[in-house]
């Protein structure tokens, strides 16, 4: 089984349920078999990052599998401390996943930080904040980011946790529009109003944290729980992974368990074959009740204009 298909803005397939992968707590091998295994079940979608630090376990999941690399459809991430050098961070993506090309490249997030800082990932200034690369422009990251579609090295390019006013920042003098913004999305956070403005930029939007984290779930909704029931699935996660699908949403679960990386994928096909629009009306209302909820809010300390993100402290 392999999961339905989108078509981007520049004519390429995307599958919409693809393997998030992660998983800061895995064990060495834990991220090389669930990519096996998942490409062995039917994925053609890994998501992967430089920022992940398991790149090279993506890529021996894609050898393991046997699925033929132009088969899958492989997206990784430029990282903060790499936006003056994108060709640099791309290289030694495509050096871990053992690839000559991506599919799809994204700015991990609108956050240039110090090259050449005391850390690779997370520099910190000596007052504990972050090492924010401020004199950085972030057209011209873009614009590296389009060198390697020119270059033949990524086909195509997108953005990641990126708000409205951060792509419009860089959208006017875009040679190339993002195809995908990748966000946290799920039924606590559905962002419907910034989709409807993705859908009108020809963005699609991706979610990972679908299903929330296992300390701040959303599994246990007591509406998608009753949806799951009265529509006779198997789980509220089904819902909750069909009900992004209906919104043409890529939802990119992660799991390091077998029967779950299966259940994920046949899970959101079935639900989002029977969720019904009064479902959709249901789903739609349950943040706005009073459970909206943003789980992931990365202490960057500027402005990303999210509105229901923590300002910053000065």
């Amino acid at each position: 089984m392999s999961s339905h298909l989108i078509t981007l803005n520049n004519g390429q397939i995307i599958p919409a349920i693809g393997l998030g992968t992660w998983q800061p707590n895995a064990n060495p091998g834990d991220v090389a078999r669930a990519v096996e295994h998942a490409l062995k079940t039917g994925y053609r979608l890994i998501d992967s990052a430089w920022a992940y630090e398991n790149e090279k376990e993506v890529g021996e999941g894609l050898r393991a599998s046997g699925v033929p690399r132009e088969d899958v459809f492989i997206s990784s991430k430029v990282w903060g401390t790499y936006h003056r050098r994108v060709e640099e961070s791309l290289d030694q993506t495509l050096a871990n996943l053992g690839t000559t090309y991506l599919d799809l490249l994204l700015v991990h997030w609108p956050v240039a930080m110090n090259p050449n800082g005391n850390h690779p990932i997370m520099p910190k200034r000596p007052n504990g904040d972050m090492d924010i690369d401020e004199s950085w422009d972030l057209r011209d990251t873009w614009k590296g980011m389009e060198a390697m579609v020119k270059k033949g090295k990524v086909k195509a390019i997108g953005a990641s946790n990126f708000s409205q006013m951060m792509l419009e920042k860089i959208l006017p003098t875009a040679e190339i529009i993002p195809v995908v913004n990748q966000i946290e999305l799920h039924l606590y956070l559905p962002q419907l109003k910034f989709l409807d403005y993705l859908k009108s930029k020809k963005i699609v939007p991706e979610a990972f944290a679908p299903l929330g984290r296992a300390s701040e779930s959303v599994l246990t909704d007591e509406s998608a729980t009753e949806i799951a029931r009265e529509r006779g699935l198997k789980s509220t996660s089904e819902v909750l992974l069909g009900y992004l699908l209906t919104k043409g949403v890529v939802v990119l679960p992660k799991s390091l368990t077998p029967s779950h990386i299966e259940s994920n994928l046949t899970g959101a096909l079935d639900a989002y074959n029977v969720l019904t629009p009064e479902d959709i009306k249901v789903l739609d209302g349950v943040a706005a009740s009073g459970k909206q909820k943003r789980i992931y809010t990365f202490p960057w300390g500027i402005d990303l204009g999210f509105d229901d993100w923590p300002a910053p402290t000065e």
